[in-house]
């Protein structure tokens, strides 16, 4: 044990007795804590201001805590509890709170701490806190959650779920549904266990029937904790996969639909890329028509325009016998590349480059032309630099082909990026350079000839 650790362990006089702290096996623990909590739980009052002091020591715990100085925003804490007893009714109901969120921060990355003293503060904040203690308990469920304790974790949302206090409100409604919900979520961690064990099995196996229903009891309990949350609005990514990975498996791929359309087009719910991604890769497993898949992902590219799916989008669009279609094949990649985390994507500029050719080649020349109006003033720096030019050709010469290509076909034959890669000498790319050569002089939308 550390001196820090020695030092808060050692005798206590009678003088001092203010100071006695909650100590946690050989793990960490606070001079302030036991003397207070036990004050206010009787309802002990203390009658002077310390409205100067819990507000400076408030601020000096939000700096501690930036600057991860775990050990000194703990010694604060010794002051700004005292916000419990606070003359100000306001700041005292707000107190349990407050403290809660900031000795929970302190308590799960102080390296003296340890999972029994987080217990001891968080069943002790329920208490004092009365009002907050289903958020409480939540976050105790999913700290023991982070540190692997599953079955502790189902105990902890077991006794909120079970817990009553006052009359019946919304918010405690939500908070309850949230709770069942990560109930639901480690049932469905068992309950994929067992499906997992169940694949291990031949159908002929005398304990085949047995895991079977077992997987069907998890699935049963696992649906009926999630699906209340799920209808309601907000962002529920994790229990929306679970329900319908569950749905799937028993067949229902209606209800999987239904759950996954409602989710995504909803307007009660706030926007979410992901619940377009879920219902594009449910309608895909489920070899859906094109035009179903390009309105999923058609939403998708106005959120995200830069997602990995719109490659895909891309085919689809090209694929499409629509001539609209197939301009926005042509919007989408111009979208994917205005992004600085694609300029790398060698799959996006050989789209881009054979997309260009083909749409020139087909006497679309204003489509080409639309799409570079509003990029010709800064895709030439961003892209098409000498600067680039050597890069790019120094790291992946393969990218680096793809893009003078389309260098070339969008600024001509001068672009200092394509002239760049056109002195290159490359025995395995000289032909293709030669190609491309002389396609840009044939289709650059420069001074062209179709």
């Amino acid at each position: 044990m550390s001196d820090f650790s020695e030092e808060l362990k050692g005798p206590v006089t009678d003088d001092e007795q203010v100071e006695t702290s909650v100590l946690s096996g050989a793990g960490m623990h606070f001079p302030w804590l036991q003397t207070y909590i036990e004050t206010v739980a009787i309802g002990g009052k203390r009658k002077k201001d310390f409205a100067q002091t819990t507000s400076a020591c408030l601020s000096f715990i939000q700096e501690a805590l930036l600057k991860h100085q775990w050990q000194q925003a703990a010694e604060y804490m010794h002051s700004y509890f005292q916000t419990l007893e606070d003359s100000d009714s306001y700041k005292r109901q707000a107190a349990p709170e407050i403290i809660w969120k900031l000795g929970s921060e302190i308590l799960f990355y102080h390296p003296k701490s340890n999972v029994e003293t987080f217990n001891t503060f968080a069943d002790r904040m329920k208490n004092i806190g009365i009002m907050n203690y289903l958020k409480i308990s939540l976050q105790h469920a999913l700290y023991l959650l982070h540190h692997g304790m599953l079955e502790d974790a189902k105990r902890k949302l077991s006794e909120a779920e079970t817990w009553r206090h006052g009359e019946k409100t919304s918010s405690r409604e939500i908070l309850i549904n949230l709770i069942q919900a990560y109930k639901g979520l480690l049932q469905y961690y068992t309950w994929s266990k067992k499906k997992r064990e169940l694949s291990k099995l031949d159908k002929d196996d005398y304990a085949y029937s047995a895991v079977a229903q077992d997987v069907f009891n998890h699935s049963w309990k696992t649906s009926v904790n999630i699906s209340a949350l799920i209808k309601m609005p907000g962002v529920w990514d994790p229990f929306v996969k679970s329900y319908v990975e569950m749905l799937e498996f028993y067949g229902d791929r209606d209800g999987a639909q239904e759950v996954l359309t409602n989710y995504a087009y909803d307007e009660k719910f706030p926007s979410n890329p992901n619940a377009h991604i879920y219902l594009y890769n449910f309608l895909k497993r489920q070899k859906a028509p094109r035009s179903k898949l390009i309105s999923v992902l058609k939403i998708l590219y106005q959120i995200v325009p830069s997602h990995k799916l719109m490659l895909e989008f891309h085919t689809l669009l090209r694929k499409s016998e629509k001539e609209e279609h197939h301009k926005l094949g042509l919007e989408v990649l111009f979208g994917v590349l205005d992004f600085a985390g694609c300029t790398k994507n060698i799959t996006a500029w050989k789209y881009l480059a054979k997309y260009v050719k083909k749409t020139l080649m087909g006497n679309h020349l204003v489509w080409v032309q639309e799409e570079w109006k509003s990029r010709k003033n800064w895709w030439p720096s961003f892209h098409f630099s000498y600067f680039w030019a050597k890069s790019d050709w120094k790291e992946d010469t393969a990218l680096a082909c793809e893009k003078a290509f389309v260098a070339g076909l969008l600024l001509g034959k001068g672009c200092r990026y394509f002239r760049y890669i056109l002195k290159q000498d490359h025995q395995i790319l000289g032909k293709k350079i030669k190609r491309m050569k002389r396609s840009v002089k044939k289709y650059s939308i420069v001074n062209p000839r179709l």
